[in-house]
Parts: C-alpha cells; sequence; structure tokens
C-alpha cells in the first residue's frame, strides 16, 4: 500500500480540504487528489463523495480513517522504537485499559510497575471494551485489563477480581442511609443507565428482569463515569460499582449494596498464542498486588483465583 497515498487521505479528511492538505504535504492539489484516487482504486473503496464542489467524506471513508489513523501512529513510532532499540532499552509493555477501571485499578498498577521497572517502555492506553477486544485480538498490546465475559476467538481471558453491584444514589436520597436495596425498591426512581450494547447496561437491565420489575423513567449515557457524575447532580440513580464511583470521588455519593447479591468479574485479557515475556509476568505480579489491597479496603471488592 502506498503510505503517502495513505497520508493524503488521512490529512485531506482531517483538515477537510485538498487545499489544506497540499500545503501541508507540499504537493500540487491534483497530486493530491491522483494519491487519494490511486488508494480509492487499490481498496476498492469510496472515501469521498466528489458529486459537489468539495469533497465530502462517505461512510467508508469515515470508517477506513479510523485506522489508517492507527497505521500511521505506529508508522510515525518507528524511529523512537529504533532508537530505544540501539540505546539497549528493548523491554516494553503494551497495556491497554477499559474505562471503566482505568484510573482506579490499571493506573495505580501502571504507576507501581513504572517505578520499580525503570528499564521497561510502557504505553497504557484507554479503550472501549468492543474496540479493546478487537485491537488486542490483532496483537496491538501485550494485556488488557477490563469487564468480563469478552468473546473473541483471538483472545483468552483470566478472571482477576469481582466487584458487588451496587446502587449509587445522591447522599441526600431518602434511600441512601439503607443496608441494601431490592430493585423493586428503584423501579419508581428516575435510572440513569448506560446506552444499549454496553456490558453495564446489560448488567442493570438483569437486575431489574430478575425482579420482574422494568425502571420507569431513565436517563442513557454513553458511559459508567457520566452516569455517576450525573447522580452526583441529583438526576437519579444508576447501579454500577465502587470501582465506577470511585473515579468521580464520593463526596456526593452514596453506594448501597444491591440485593439479591450481583457481581461484576473483571479479568485480564490476552492474544491468543502469546509470547510472555519477563516484563509481562513482572506487571501481573504488581496488578495483583494492587487487587489485593483493593480487597482489603472494602467487603464488596473479591479476589478472584483462576
Amino acid at each position: 500500500m502506498n503510505i503517502k497515498a495513505l497520508r493524503a487521505f488521512s490529512i485531506t479528511l482531517s483538515e477537510g480540504s485538498l487545499i489544506a492538505a497540499s500545503e501541508i504535504l507540499h504537493l500540487s492539489q491534483p497530486a493530491v487528489s491522483r494519491l487519494i484516487s490511486g488508494l480509492e482504486a487499490e481498496l476498492r473503496l469510496t472515501l469521498f463523495d466528489r458529486s459537489g464542489r468539495n469533497l465530502t467524506p462517505t461512510p467508508e471513508g469515515f470508517a477506513f480513517y479510523r485506522e489508517a489513523g492507527r497505521i500511521l501512529e505506529n508508522l510515525d513510532e518507528v524511529p523512537r522504537i529504533a532508537a530505544e532499540i540501539r540505546a539497549g532499552r528493548t523491554e516494553s509493555l503494551r497495556i491497554v485499559t477499559m474505562p471503566r477501571i482505568a484510573q482506579t485499578l490499571s493506573a495505580p498498577a501502571v504507576a507501581k510497575f513504572f517505578k520499580g521497572n525503570p528499564h521497561v517502555n510502557i504505553s497504557l492506553d484507554v479503550r472501549a471494551r468492543r474496540e479493546a477486544g478487537k485491537w488486542l485480538a490483532g496483537r496491538e498490546y501485550d494485556i488488557g485489563i477490563g469487564a468480563l465475559p469478552v468473546e473473541h476467538p483471538g483472545i483468552r481471558t483470566q478472571p482477576l477480581l469481582r466487584v458487588r453491584a451496587q446502587a449509587i444514589l445522591p447522599a441526600d436520597h431518602k434511600l441512601a442511609k439503607r443496608q441494601e436495596l431490592a430493585a423493586t425498591e428503584l423501579v419508581n426512581e428516575p435510572i440513569i443507565r448506560l446506552m444499549q450494547g454496553l456490558l453495564l447496561r446489560d448488567q442493570l437491565d438483569d437486575i431489574f428482569h430478575s425482579a420482574g420489575v422494568s425502571p420507569g423513567q431513565s436517563c442513557e449515557v454513553a458511559s459508567s463515569q457520566l452516569a455517576c457524575s450525573l447522580v452526583a447532580e441529583g438526576a437519579g440513580i444508576t447501579i454500577a460499582d465502587e470501582l465506577v464511583s470511585a473515579q468521580i470521588g464520593l463526596e456526593n455519593l452514596v453506594l448501597v449494596p444491591v440485593v439479591p447479591e450481583k457481581w461484576m468479574t473483571f479479568g485480564l485479557l490476552y492474544p491468543v498464542s502469546q509470547d510472555r515475556t519477563e516484563a509481562l509476568c513482572r506487571f501481573e505480579t504488581v496488578l495483583r498486588d494492587v487487587v489485593r489491597e483493593l480487597a482489603g479496603q472494602s467487603p464488596t471488592l473479591e479476589v478472584v483465583l483462576d
């Protein structure tokens, strides 16, 4: 594939015009246009709609742009990688974490590992659950940390910890002083829940369905952190876990365990047929230490032994 054509396409889409792309690439506008046309022919995709005066990205163009950006970012890393090899720093660890536990679990573990392993280069990325799985299967990362289950033929998983589902309420809510809450007691409350297709949404819906009830008024959001933020603002309640709520602080929130007990599992994700490095093994040890520390501080968090 012509890398210059890939850059021409990516810059044209991000900058919004052939004029801007030609200035950045130091090429004429016709030359940039020919590069993009050649790329379209090679891919057998229509990346831009040329029916108007300006180039307008097609849906296929937007979809390919996301992947093209990843490819170009990796290419831009080649000089840095070569410099590190020349300097003798060949150990590296590529980690991807899901947003739900990025701050409360992944970041402390990476920080602890980084301090104790000064010769290891680390990258920590945050990806949505469905994206993390795809990228792990493509071996873009050495290890993933996130919610289970993840069903993908290119990924194997290992449970790490489980957290009890809890109702998250504003601190001044009438139910905030309860020791436990059933779904039937929450059904008339405004519910903040995630959008369809997200794991935490499925888990919340299952809690209500298991009780034979359906929530009334609801507000759908794109992330669990946003759901907790809305709860803190008094917009309603949600069901999640302490790892989620801790990311925005507990000053305006109260967590009350849900009955009957529901537990949410988190674990490690690996590409299938992966060669385990010494750095990866050391990081796993540090991560498990952090999990044990968290479990020792909370009765609603348990270490899972696989």
